[in-house]
């Protein structure tokens, strides 16, 4: 499928004519992902999770009408994720359209070991203490020091794992019972890793 892709954009373009090699390289240049198979075609690994998927309505002049709402990470499990969201009256079509924006959300996360237990230099966790919202969700994520796994919810472990996190506490307030904001909250959290420390590969 990626052999017959035609880009529609100039960042697109400059990744299929192989200007563009790595995920690193776009990022570093300040280029954002305009298209799904850009990600496709730089991160071949890349996985994708299914969240949760719920039944919603909209009310219209001829009533109710339904459509599923799906919630899909991605990642490749070396320090890049991203979260989506679809709508659509088929399962598939919703998830479909959920991991395309998930891929065009995609954000890097800076990893590291910031446990004073550890120490060890590997990029098993994260360098510091971080922060994320969501709705009415708050979650702090800490770093944890190798072999202590993800102290997490499920919603927060999958994203945790597909982010190449292993080792890590997590601190959570508000309703953590709704997937949407709880997965979003996850997910600005890790994003925010970018606030304080730019990666060695980013720096000019």
């Amino acid at each position: 499928m990626l052999e017959t892709w035609q880009p529609r954009t100039k960042v697109g373009q400059l990744v299929k004519s192989g200007k563009i090699n790595s995920i690193e390289e776009l990022f570093s240049n300040q280029y954002r992902i305009t298209e799904p198979e850009i990600v496709d075609y730089l991160i071949p690994n890349i996985e994708q999770e299914v969240i949760d998927i719920q039944i919603v309505q909209r009310q219209t002049d001829a009533g109710e009408r339904s459509s599923y709402r799906a919630i899909v990470a991605v990642g490749n499990r070396d320090g890049c994720v991203g979260l989506g969201v679809g709508k659509s009256t088929q399962v598939v079509m919703a998830i479909e359209k959920a991991a395309m924006k998930a891929k065009m959300n995609l954000t890097y996360v800076v990893r590291g070991c910031g446990s004073w237990e550890c120490a060890c230099g590997e990029p098993h966790s994260l360098l510091y203490r971080t922060v994320g919202k969501y709705g009415s969700v708050r979650i702090e994520i800490l770093p944890g020091p190798r072999g202590l796994g993800l102290v997490a919810g499920d919603v927060a472990k999958t994203i945790l794992r597909l982010a190449g996190i292993s080792d890590c506490w997590t601190r959570t307030f508000g309703e953590t019972r709704t997937p949407l904001s709880m997965s979003g909250a996850t997910y600005m959290a890790l994003k925010n890793t970018l606030k304080f420390v730019i990666p060695a590969q980013w720096r000019t």
